[in-house]
């Protein structure tokens, strides 16, 4: 998805081109953009004979589908467990514990 979404549309073999190292067969990438394509996060044009795919899907909506995903699997659908388990976890810096403090000054006054 990464590449579609920085190159707008992409065939197989440019996809292939641009990710992993080492780098993927050709193979594997098209059964993974078959799959996406069946799930609905991308489409295929046809280019003489070539599948020119494009992703169907905005990154943030890919992003917040994923998290949701995450909430339920692992958090049973707490975001509160979910960011408790980030934050216990991880080094911040004073830039990120400042924002993160905005953020749930600006959840205490939305839920009043």
């Amino acid at each position: 998805m990464e590449v579609l979404w920085k190159l707008h549309n992409a065939t197989v073999a440019e996809v292939t081109a641009r990710v992993g190292s080492p780098q993927l067969a050709y193979n594997t990438v098209l059964t993974t953009l078959r799959t996406l394509e069946q799930k609905g996060y991308v489409g295929h044009d046809e280019d003489g004979r070539a599948f020119v795919y494009r992703p169907l899907v905005a990154r943030s909506q890919a992003a917040d589908s994923a998290v949701r995903q995450l909430l339920r699997r692992f958090f049973g659908n707490s975001p509160g467990q979910l960011a408790v388990t980030l934050l216990d976890g991880t080094r911040l810096s004073d830039d990120d514990v400042s924002r993160i403090q905005k953020a749930l000054g600006r959840k205490r006054k939305a839920s009043r």
